[in-house]
């Protein structure tokens, strides 16, 4: 059994482990952790930019990657205490967005302003209990090569969005949209696609 394996399995060394790498009830990590665990875990990739003025929730248990010549702009909220982040190459995440793992982001990727993508969702079925101290689901939401996100859009835990697809601004997306689509609306459906024989964007017939 390894030593993570023997912290898992002992709830006092689980919660002590915890407690030294986050202050209690918060999801942010430690001064220390910052400044020596991260380094040494998770990826920055050449001349990547993550700007001051972020909230960096990021701790070693999970993976957080950054490809190269990409940036994070400020005012935006990174969290993979429950799932991974991976974020490719040459792609923007724009101000004030929020991610929250497990998410995978492609290359060539620009999120605009305020954008949510949450791979976590909070279970509620049992009312004994508050929902807050449910256990969480997570599902993996993957953002594929060359996707555009407008502002204010959310897209919810589990989805995958097709390369070259655009999102409109204030869109909440619940379920997969194909490559090649543009999605709108809330709950977001296709409004147009490309089509490779005639060479344009349709509008899809409802």
């Amino acid at each position: 059994m390894t030593l993570k394996e023997k912290i898992k399995s002992h709830e006092k060394l689980k919660k002590l482990a915890l407690w030294m790498l986050m202050p209690r009830n918060q999801g942010r990590p430690r001064l220390w952790v910052k400044l020596f665990l991260n380094p040494l875990k998770h990826k920055k990739g050449k001349r990547t930019l993550i700007r001051r003025n972020n909230r960096m929730d990021v701790l070693p248990f999970h993976n957080f990657e950054v490809g190269k010549d990409s940036t994070i702009e400020d005012f935006s909220t990174i969290s993979n205490v429950v799932g991974d982040v991976i974020i490719g190459d040459h792609t923007r995440i724009g101000i004030g967005d929020v991610i929250i793992g497990p998410v995978n982001i492609g290359n060539d990727v620009i999120f605009a302003q305020n954008v949510v993508l949450s791979g976590l969702n909070h279970s509620y079925e049992d009312i004994s209990i508050p929902t807050r101290r449910q256990k969480v689901k997570t599902k993996t939401i993957i953002v594929k090569d060359e996707v555009w996100i407008g502002a204010n859009a959310v897209v919810t835990a589990g989805v995958t969005i097709g390369k070259h697809s655009i999102v409109a601004a204030g869109c909440v997306v619940v379920k997969d949209v194909p490559s090649y689509s543009i999605v709108g609306g809330n709950p977001g459906r296709i409004l147009k696609q490309y089509n490779p024989e005639t060479k344009a964007w349709e509008r899809v017939k409802k």
